[in-house]
């Protein structure tokens, strides 16, 4: 029952996110404790007789904070647990979410620049050396270049265009289903890729090589 329990509430709030995406995607109320999958054997009760069967729906052998991430992210993204495979960029990522736009800055709860952000995402998780400016990392050998969105994928990197002085202004990162972290005014978090703002400023995606 644990494990029924645990996807009626993530389809619960997949319908819920379902219902309307704003510009700036708020973390849903989340909580997630293993107290409560970690009860006594003596106070267990005999499935043995159950209708339901039981599903190991942690065949990975996932940790607890890792399984977090990976419910938490299904949520946000509006995609089933499963479709969630990159685990190292959302826990990345997860920590920074809030923190406010510093130009040059890279300071978590304290201030961030998007290329720096990036810079050290693909640093700390691919252990890929990056520019820590937009054009520096879009010139990067280490990228291939594409313009289909269609073709988008987790982890890969989102070039923007925001004046004619600067063709590659700022950099984002293509989550899931439309979902992308980057940074503006409103600091870092998870937007709509959909948006108006983005879809004006788009310019191309990078993918990491494979070596």
């Amino acid at each position: 029952m644990k494990f029924i329990n645990r996807y009626i509430h993530i389809f619960v709030a997949l319908l819920l996110l379902s219902c309307g995406a704003n510009k700036y995607i708020k973390d849903i109320p989340y909580n997630y404790s293993s107290d409560e999958y970690l009860k006594d054997k003596t106070q267990q009760k005999d499935t043995s007789t159950s209708a339901y069967s039981i599903v190991d729906d942690n065949s990975e052998g996932l940790s607890d904070d890792t399984l977090r991430v990976k419910e938490k992210y299904s949520i946000l993204m509006g995609v089933m647990p499963k479709d969630i495979k990159d685990y190292k960029l959302y826990s990345y990522v997860d920590g920074w979410l809030g923190t406010p736009y510093r130009k040059q800055m890279l300071e978590k709860n304290i201030g961030v620049d998007a290329p720096y952000f990036v810079q050290a995402l693909f640093s700390d998780v691919y252990g890929a050396t990056f520019s820590k400016t937009p054009d520096g990392i879009f010139r990067s050998k280490d990228i291939q270049l594409f313009t289909g969105r269609s073709f988008l994928q987790e982890g890969d990197i989102l070039f923007f265009r925001y004046d004619k002085s600067h063709p590659i202004s700022d950099v984002g990162i293509y989550l899931h289903n439309d979902r992308i972290v980057a940074c503006t005014t409103n600091g870092l978090n998870i937007y709509n890729f959909n948006d108006e703002y983005f879809q004006l400023r788009y310019v191309a995606a990078g993918r990491l090589k494979q070596k």
